[in-house]
């Protein structure tokens, strides 16, 4: 587990880019935190980083939204889920087990359906007014790989 103070939005745009740069075919990550904590903003930044031109919105009413950039990116806002049977009509293990990188807010909902490799990022809000304390934890090579580049520069 690493844990992360990120002091400003810029050091959270820029983690987000960075983790992005970083994230490749097969990445599942797992957002959580409270309403307003940052989870769709570190989305847009991780999406900046995969190189995704179009703007990326909350898919809070429709599940999931999907991205071209680098590698196809799948936004799922799994908030307002019903129950776990609306992510079986999707077919939600196609998207999890693709070679695009899959993105869950509100992941703690499903942790159950998610992938063993998942990538979990916890956001909560800081002392101050605009700090994020983030903490990332999984398991494996994969999760192993993306710390080291993270902790780099």
């Amino acid at each position: 587990m690493v844990k992360i103070i990120l002091k400003n939005p810029k050091e959270s745009q820029d983690f987000g880019e960075k983790l992005g740069r970083i994230l490749k075919g097969g990445d599942v990550i797992s957002l959580t935190g409270d309403l307003g904590a940052g989870k769709t903003t570190i989305t847009k930044a991780i999406g900046k980083g995969l190189e995704v031109e179009e703007y990326i919105t909350s898919p809070t009413f429709a599940l999931i939204n999907q991205y071209e950039g680098r590698v196809r990116v799948y936004h799922f806002d799994v908030y307002r889920l019903e129950g776990v049977e609306d992510l079986y009509d999707l077919g939600f293990e196609d998207y999890f087990y693709s070679d695009g990188v899959t993105i869950v807010e509100w992941g703690d909902k499903i942790h159950g359906l998610l992938p063993e490799h998942t990538i979990h990022i916890q956001i909560e809000k800081g002392k101050e007014l605009n700090e994020r304390i983030v903490t990332i934890s999984g398991q494996g090579e994969r999760y192993s790989e993306i710390v080291e580049e993270l902790r780099k520069s």
